[in-house]
This record gives C-alpha cells, sequence and structure tokens, in this order.
C-alpha cells in the first residue's frame, strides 16, 4: 500500500438521532485538524427491504410492499441529504456516502470489507436488555463480525 494512500473509515448511519450524533461526534474527532484527515470516510445507510420492514406475507402483502419501499426509500434519501448537510457544515469533501439495501448488521460488515477498512463507527441505540435480545443490536454484531476495529459511539444521556 502506498503511503499517500488514507486508510477508509466506514460509519453506519440511519435516520435516528443516536446516529447523526455519531457522525458528528466521528467528524469532531476524527476529520476536524485540518484539510488532510487520515482517513477517507464511506457513510453506509442500510435501507431494508420492503419485506423484512413489513414483515407480513398473508393476503394483501403485496398492495403494502410498494407503499413500504416508497417510504424506505425516501428515508434513505433523508438520511444521505442530512449526512451531506453535515458534511458541507464541517467542510469535509473527501467523504462518499452509500446506501445497500439490506440487513444493517450484514450492509455495514460488507462494507468494511469491499472498502479494505480499518475502522467501523457505529451509533448505540442504548437499547435496554430485553429490547436488545429481541430486535438485536447493530454495535454488537459488528463488534463480532466485522474485521477491522469497531467503535460505539453513545449519546450522552439529556438530564430531564
Amino acid at each position: 500500500m502506498a503511503t499517500s494512500e488514507k486508510q477508509v473509515m466506514v460509519a453506519g448511519i440511519d435516520e435516528y438521532d443516536h446516529s447523526i450524533y455519531a457522525l458528528q461526534w466521528t467528524l469532531d474527532h476524527f476529520f476536524a485538524n485540518g484539510p488532510n484527515p487520515i482517513f477517507r470516510l464511506v457513510l453506509v445507510h442500510a435501507k431494508p427491504t420492503a419485506g423484512s420492514a413489513v414483515g407480513l406475507a398473508g393476503p394483501g402483502a403485496a398492495d403494502v410492499l410498494p407503499v413500504v419501499d416508497a417510504d424506505l426509500r425516501k428515508i434513505a434519501a433523508r438520511v444521505v441529504e442530512k449526512a451531506k448537510e453535515i458534511f458541507n457544515s464541517k467542510s469535509l469533501n473527501d467523504a462518499a456516502v452509500e446506501v445497500v439495501e439490506g440487513d444493517a448488521r450484514n450492509v455495514l460488515c460488507d462494507a468494511v470489507e469491499r472498502h479494505h477498512a480499518s475502522m467501523l463507527v457505529v451509533g448505540s441505540h442504548g437499547y435496554g436488555t430485553i429490547k436488545r435480545a429481541v430486535l438485536g443490536s447493530v454495535s454488537d454484531y459488528c463488534a463480532h463480525h466485522a474485521h477491522c476495529s469497531v467503535m460505539i459511539v453513545k449519546k450522552p444521556k439529556t438530564k430531564h
């Protein structure tokens, strides 16, 4: 590898606050020191399939899937737009944004492989034990399966 070639950092992003916080934190800590950061950032949004989002295969499912897919596409477009706004606000121009259809756990681990990333950044939903057991934790999965260092950025708890 040429010494001038940057390492790649893959960061997962979705439409939730914890994810936006993780992106902003990452940019502030890894990309704020001048015009030549050590990493090239690849932001990855995993767009669920309509079938997985609906989770039903009974009568009427075929009527619902196109509507759900359209909504998922709108969400993905909003996520990409928000990411680009954040990049512009931080004057970051060496970053790519990808939308890949599939389960976030697999999409992020695949992106690490595809880009030969040396770091993966994910936000933490802050789920409790029960919810995490039922839904599965993307950050837990990635920490065990991604072939690179994984940084889990937690949004500080807000005081009520």
